[in-house]
């Protein structure tokens, strides 16, 4: 057997085993109708995969009659297969769909038609989950994925990728990727927050709205500390969660922005990190049960936050170059902190922008840290206007812990820098 028939033999085989793929699900699904009554079913579809393979080995020409015949005959069985309302397309575009992989596993590469089948057999295998999706859906959510869609895959591709305006400091396309990638963790803290918050209790609302804003949780929940005590435990629970979220947010953000200030920054934030789940875990514990309640979020997709983020790191980015050019890393320090207060999001971004090499990869993680600690400690100060007297003190206890812990890690860290 020479090579080409040998990956052609491979390559029918995998155009096979997807029908099959398909197959199986399909069978399933139609397992409890009587014989006969389906169109297509486990060994109908292999066959289909089968004779997609086939028509992609043959001329263009003849590829395309066998492939319409097959095509006209699954529309036939479909059509046939049952009348009235009960009628579904669903089996009749998978046996298209399945030739059409079938085509491919000998046209382009067998990887590729079975993923392909993989992700057919996912997307038919999750009806029931997508359509509960649907029916827990309000105009809300379908408007903010509308927003999300124009500015991830409309606005996106249309911005140019390069340096323009003072110290070459403004790439569009990088500073609205960031805008996506905020936008895609706000919306899946918003519609976590609105599907599950009020049945979940407090920590899901915590973890969730976090992703959206931890501040405006720190906010409602060290309010409600002052006027509903009985839940003061679970309530600081969730203001320590919500920084477990933030600073792990911080990081995931860094490690698609700004990868090589990933392990000092991961390092500088562990003392902090570890302290607020050792508060979450305690104070959970000492009231666990406690009545539920919700934190009151807007629609993260608005556009008008999105543009204001877009213009900030605009501006930082100028401020940011412009202190590393005069003052150097001193310099850039000082306004990254001062970021960070108002958007730890935008401290992150000013650093990515920054040329390559103009910070090494241990004081970049040092200087992310900065803005990550120095929102901790507005938090806690604002957790302590909010709530005045002892509400206010336990509402800002992780808070303050928790940059505690980090500021004396990095500080003896320096410290023994510094002697050696």
């Amino acid at each position: 057997m020479t090579a080409d028939v040998s990956q052609q033999a491979i390559a029918l085989a995998a155009a096979l085993a997807a029908g099959l793929l398909v197959g199986l699900e399909r069978g399933w699904r139609q397992r409890d109708r009587p014989d006969g009554s389906r169109a297509a079913g486990f060994r109908t579809f292999g066959l289909l995969g089968l004779a997609g393979g086939l028509a992609g080995l043959l001329p263009d020409a003849l590829a395309s009659v066998v492939a319409l015949v097959v095509g006209l005959v699954v529309v036939a069985g479909y059509h046939a297969e049952t009348d009235g309302p009960s009628r579904s397309a669903t089996t009749a575009v998978a046996g298209l769909l399945t030739i059409a992989i079938g085509i491919v596993a000998t046209r382009i590469g067998p990887a590729l038609a079975l993923g392909s089948a993989a992700a057919c057999f996912a997307l038919l295998n999750a009806r029931a989950t997508m359509h509960g999706l649907l029916r827990g859906m309000g105009e809300e959510e379908i408007d903010a994925v509308a927003r999300f869609l124009l500015v991830a895959l409309v606005v996106l591709p249309l911005l140019p990728d390069a340096q323009f305006g003072p110290y070459d400091a403004w790439n569009p396309r990088r500073i609205w990727l960031v805008v996506v990638l905020v936008a895609g963790l706000s919306f899946a803290g918003y519609a976590a927050s609105r599907r599950w918050g009020g049945e979940r209790g407090l920590l899901v609302v915590a973890a969730s709205g976090a992703l959206v804003s931890s501040t405006a949780v720190t906010a409602d929940y060290a309010r409600r500390m002052r006027a509903e005590p009985e839940r003061e435990g679970a309530l600081m629970a969730g203001i320590a969660l919500a920084s477990v979220v933030m600073f792990l947010r911080v990081q995931v953000i860094t490690l698609a922005l700004a990868p090589m200030a990933l392990p000092a920054l991961a390092l500088a934030l562990a003392p902090a990190t570890a302290v607020a789940v050792v508060f979450a875990v305690l104070a959970w514990r000492r009231q666990h049960g406690s009545p539920e309640a919700a934190v009151k979020l807007g629609n993260p997709l608005d556009f008008r936050p999105a543009l204001g983020l877009a213009g900030m790191v605009a501006v930082l980015s100028v401020a940011a170059r412009w202190a590393l050019a005069t003052f150097g890393g001193n310099g850039m320090a000082t306004v990254l902190a001062l970021t960070g207060m108002m958007d730890v999001d935008a401290a992150v971004i000013t650093l990515a922008g920054l040329p390559a090499g103009a910070v090494n990869p241990g004081l970049a993680g040092l200087l992310l840290a900065g803005p990550v600690l120095a929102n901790t400690l507005v938090k806690a100060g604002m957790a302590m206007v909010l709530a005045p007297g002892r509400a206010g003190l336990k509402a800002a206890l992780p808070l303050l812990a928790s940059f505690g812990a980090s500021v004396l890690a990095v500080g003896l860290w320096m410290l023994q820098r510094m002697m050696l």
